[in-house]
């Protein structure tokens, strides 16, 4: 039998969803498009709908937009909080981390060597987002805002569902993969695979500073 929710767990539970500025939803907006993404891949691998794969794609930028307007929101209204940033940066993991390296696997970049750099490329997603959230406030210079990133953000991933929404649309997925399939150490490497681990590595920098606008 399940237990009814005690009325201190439930007025927690509300608290919690009182403490959601406006600019917080478009962040869930943009963690759904995320979860979406992920999905409409997974089911590509059963449905073998070239569709499906495109839609994915199409929802990478969907959910850049929502990135990007729940910054401007949260600067509008004045309403940005650790909480926001930590939202934040977990549904960036998702939409910009996750879902494009599941994009690639289902279109084909499925090798030993392939999987190996795609969680590669998450973990550097994750490092850099991590790295930001730690090092805001000093980057600030003790203002609101932060001045530069150390590293690629990681949203500039949408370039690479670009490429897969391409390559989609062209068909060059699975065996016709531009620039095909090598075998390394008994393990199949996609060389298409290699702008992730550049993009990671791009990520993790600490040399690269890009002024934020």
């Amino acid at each position: 039998m399940t237990r009814a929710a005690s009325p201190e767990t439930a007025t927690k539970h509300f608290s919690m969803i009182r403490g959601f500025h406006l600019a917080d939803f478009f962040t869930l907006g943009n963690a759904a498009c995320g979860v979406a993404a992920v999905l409409m891949a997974m089911r590509y691998l059963g449905t073998r709908d070239v569709a499906d794969l495109l839609v994915a794609a199409a929802l990478a930028p969907a959910a850049f937009v929502f990135d990007v307007l729940d910054g401007r929101i949260a600067r509008w209204r004045q309403t940005s909080s650790a909480l926001g940033r930590e939202l934040d940066s977990l549904a960036d993991v998702i939409s910009f981390g996750v879902a494009p390296a599941a994009l690639a696997f289902a279109c084909g970049m499925d090798g030993a060597w392939d999987a190996a750099i795609l969680v590669y490329f998450v973990c550097c997603g994750v490092s850099r987002l991590a790295r930001f959230n730690v090092t805001a406030e000093s980057l600030s210079g003790g203002g609101d805002k932060v001045k530069y990133f150390e590293g690629t953000p990681i949203p500039t991933s949408v370039v690479l569902t670009a490429v897969l929404a391409w390559a989609a649309w062209q068909g060059r997925i699975g065996e016709r993969l531009p620039g095909g399939a090598s075998s390394l150490l008994g393990g199949e490497l996609h060389p298409l695979v290699l702008i992730f681990a550049l993009s990671g590595t791009l990520m993790i920098s600490k040399t690269l500073r890009i002024p934020k606008l």
